[in-house]
């Protein structure tokens, strides 16, 4: 049984949390280890399925290369707005709240907070990005985003409150700021288009037959 000091942390939350490190730490060795190395693998793996994407979207209009080139600056914008909630909330992290736990990773130092998961938000805006850039692969990132979150309460470093924070905030950075951030983008390769198309010689008159 783990105990925890749940001050400021929502009481469904612990409880959840509780429910899952007891499932994780009855768990045979392979699933723990493979679950404490699942997210770094995912988040790798969402990050190609983007550049798939986006490698897609480049073949397009001034829209489309404009989505595509834009479409890392505001998942960067997230893990920097997930870091700075981080200091603000100073929420501790559950396993070294814990009075008695027994959990599959490796508890982060003092200092690296809990609340948001950096990690969740990283693969929330993944995911999203990845699906306005193409519903198809988008379809197969949203699942892999989803478990690669969980992942961070299986193996005891978030509280379930933490993940879903940080897998909605960086959806919402992305929702509300790659189609803003690519609409003057659009526009900048629509002017390079026009200008490097070639100009018709209006000057040599009618062609005499």
């Amino acid at each position: 049984m783990v105990e925890i000091g749940t001050t400021g942390v929502p009481e469904i939350s612990a409880d959840w949390y509780q429910d899952i490190v007891d499932v994780a730490a009855d768990s045979p060795q392979p699933v723990q280890w493979f679950a404490a190395h699942f997210t770094e693998g995912a988040i790798l793996l969402l990050g190609a399925l983007l550049l798939v994407a986006a490698l897609a979207r480049l073949r397009g209009g001034p829209r489309d290369r404009a989505f595509a080139l834009v479409s890392p600056v505001p998942v960067v914008l997230a893990y920097a707005c997930s870091e700075w909630l981080k200091t603000v909330v100073d929420e501790d992290r559950p396993c070294r709240a814990a009075t008695r736990a027994i959990i599959a990773g490796t508890c982060p130092p003092h200092g690296d907070w809990s609340f948001p998961s950096n990690h969740s938000t990283i693969a929330g805006a993944l995911a999203v990005a990845t699906l306005l850039l193409s519903r198809r692969i988008g379809l197969v990132a949203l699942p892999l985003a989803a478990l690669a979150a969980f992942s961070r309460t299986f193996v005891g470093v978030h509280y379930p409150h933490d993940v879903a924070a940080g897998a909605l905030l960086g959806a919402v950075v992305v929702l509300v700021l790659l189609p803003v951030l690519a609409r003057p983008a659009a526009e900048v390769l629509r002017r390079r288009s026009d200008a490097d198309r070639p100009v018709p010689d209006t000057l040599a008159g009618p062609t005499r037959r």
